[in-house]
């Protein structure tokens, strides 16, 4: 029974993307009698089969020693290419964690969506957004897994730009993927540069070479940032962060995976070639300096959101640079808890944020207001998922802070204070989105908006009791540290910057007053808003650049390329028109013509062979 499950748990990502083949009649609109629910029905069939079949690989896995499977794709002379899957507790866990958010997905669309006409459609793409996540979570190949990042990325593209009738949404959803598609491109150019190198792409025969290689320093950090360029992209980090705000244009239910698992995607690449990274300070530096940034930059500019999705989103960037911050010094174990504290509680912020949306038709957090009466189960998960995010002893958010706390307290205690800010940044920027939302008196859009139904209500209470049983899951699995080694500085540190950020936000939005908050400085306001104005300086700069350029090709193409083509025709023309009135019908004059034309020919020709 063991043996069976390993030799068939590279089935599980085939589940999601069985679901969506299944899903094509309806997708079609071959099959129109029953509607669209059928092809909800089946993806939620597949992806519990998946989930069950997760949990006994899991249970199988635990304590057994990684699996290996590999079927052969291309042999070419001395080039052979492997697709590899790796089945180890990391890799299946990671595995079942993307098939349990797909399925509460899944049945939370099934309530949000239901009146969409196109709702077979977003099933099939989740179904296949699943099997492309689920496979890189066991992948064990760096060209398998790039594949299956591009797979992300046109499953993102396809999710965001779902309303394809709303003119943002078409930009949003080019935006995001041209944003990636920079990234992966560099990302591949190092994919190439290492198969050249090392000759295979297999992730165990990499981290052999590093232990033996003696490429130049400049050779090791082109390819490491190279490597890095992808996940920047992948997890939304500055320079390439713009498209998870403008991704926010999609539906909710897609939202909640984009924030939760997609960048999470990203992250766990990274991790995948961390030894590679290592082989070049200057790309550890990189990682470090651009985790910094991206960490405090995003968690300011989410305060001064008034989009209720956009105020979240844009933590999923601050704490993925945590991420980055936490793979440059070379930490992975608080990666690895950051990475599953910060999705879970991620995911249950924005079920809850999706069903304000769903009752109230609304998006704007200064036009909330007394939810919290009308909508308990929506309000206690909003406040679960914001405990768990700030580091509240004793959910999930605490140990992974606590992990980051111990971990670079000693080589890096800068990152130690980005991490305790971005904690206590967060904590006020959530607690200023429930006073607004969830307290105060009625708005005219809340007046009337009950507790959604129970599709809705399901998946977030289930996501809720899950948030709050995470340490409990973390314990039975023998992940959390002992109670005595935890320091009082790191316990009273970490719960600290969470009570100063709820105290803060408490006393400037728990009032009756819902007058907006403005700063003295406009300008700063100004510049918080707008993301450090890095979509105007992308504009001014490479928008700019490439514009200017495609004019000046447009005008060579248009009066070069086609001035020469079109003045060889009229000269054709013109001679041919002009030759038409000295026709005489003489054949000896045609004859003396042509003898005259091939002797001077002749004699150029020869000219020129004298000459040299």
């Amino acid at each position: 029974m063991e043996q069976m499950l390993l030799e068939t748990g590279w089935l599980i990502p085939c589940y999601g993307l069985l679901g969506a083949i299944l899903t094509i009649p309806w997708m079609t609109r071959l099959v129109r009698r029953t509607g669209p629910r059928p092809a909800a029905y089946l993806n939620i069939l597949m992806t519990t089969i998946a989930f069950i079949h997760g949990t006994f690989l899991f249970q199988t896995i635990w304590n057994h020693a990684p699996y290996r499977i590999a079927f052969n794709w291309l042999t070419v002379a001395d080039l052979q290419l492997n697709i590899t899957f790796e089945l180890s507790s990391v890799s299946v866990g990671a595995m079942e964690s993307v098939t349990v958010f797909s399925l509460l997905t899944q049945v939370f669309a099934l309530g949000y969506m239901e009146k969409d006409w196109a709702l077979a459609r977003f099933f099939a793409l989740v179904g296949f957004f699943e099997g492309a996540m689920s496979a890189v979570a066991i992948s064990d190949s760096l060209l398998v897994s790039y594949g299956l990042l591009e797979l992300l990325t046109l499953s993102t593209y396809l999710l965001v730009g779902f309303w394809y009738a709303q003119p943002l949404v078409v930009k949003a959803a080019r935006d995001a993927f041209l944003t990636k598609r920079a990234g992966d491109i560099l990302l591949f150019t190092g994919v190439i540069a290492l198969s050249t190198i090392v000759g295979s792409l297999n992730f165990n025969d990499l981290y052999d070479w590093c232990d033996t290689t003696d490429i130049s320093m400049t050779t090791k950090t082109l390819i490491g940032l190279a490597l890095i360029a992808g996940p920047i992209g992948k997890c939304a980090q500055f320079p390439l962060h713009l498209w998870l705000d403008e991704a926010m244009e999609g539906p909710n239910p897609a939202s909640i995976l984009r924030n939760s698992v997609v960048v999470t995607g990203g992250a766990y690449i990274l991790i995948k070639v961390h030894p590679i990274l290592y082989l070049s300070p200057v790309v550890t530096t990189t990682l470090m300096v651009i985790g910094a940034v991206t960490a405090i930059g995003a968690t300011l500019v989410s305060i001064a959101q008034i989009d209720i999705k956009r105020t979240i989103s844009y933590s999923t960037s601050a704490y993925l640079g945590l991420v980055f911050i936490a793979v440059g010094a070379k930490w992975i174990s608080f990666a690895f808890f950051l990475l599953f504290a910060h999705a879970i509680a991620k995911a249950l912020l924005f079920m809850s944020v999706g069903c304000v949306i769903l009752t109230t038709n609304n998006q704007d957090v200064n036009e909330f207001g007394g939810l919290g009466k009308s909508m308990p189960a929506t309000t206690i998960a909003f406040v679960v998922g914001t405990l768990a995010m700030t580091g509240v002893f004793p959910l999930g958010g605490f140990w992974a802070f606590q992990e980051g706390f111990k971990d670079l307290w000693i080589d890096y205690p800068w990152a130690v204070g980005i991490l305790l800010a971005v904690n206590g940044l967060t904590a006020f920027n959530l607690t200023r989105v429930f006073g607004l939302v969830f307290l105060g008196k009625t708005q005219p859009k809340t007046r009337r908006s009950p507790e959604v139904p129970w599709p809705l209500a399901l998946p977030m209470v289930f996501l809720t009791i899950l948030t709050l049983l995470v340490p409990v899951v973390m314990w039975r699995l023998s992940l959390l540290p002992d109670f005595d080694d935890i320091s009082v500085l790191q316990f009273s540190s970490i719960s600290l910057l969470s009570l100063v950020g709820f105290v803060t936000g408490g006393f400037l939005y728990f009032k009756a007053d819902r007058q907006p908050i403005k700063l003295q400085f406009t300008w700063l306001q100004e510049l918080l808003t707008y993301d450090f104005y890095v979509e105007k300086l992308y504009d001014n700069t490479v928008v700019w650049s490439i514009r200017t350029l495609s004019q000046f090709t447009a005008w060579i193409d248009r009066y070069v390329v086609d001035g020469l083509v079109n003045l060889v025709g009229f000269a054709t023309i013109f001679s041919s028109e002009g030759l038409k009135y000295g026709t005489s019908g003489q054949a000896q004059n045609y004859f003396l013509t042509i003898t005259v034309g091939a002797g001077v020919l002749g004699l150029m020709v020869a000219w020129l062979f004298w000459s040299f």
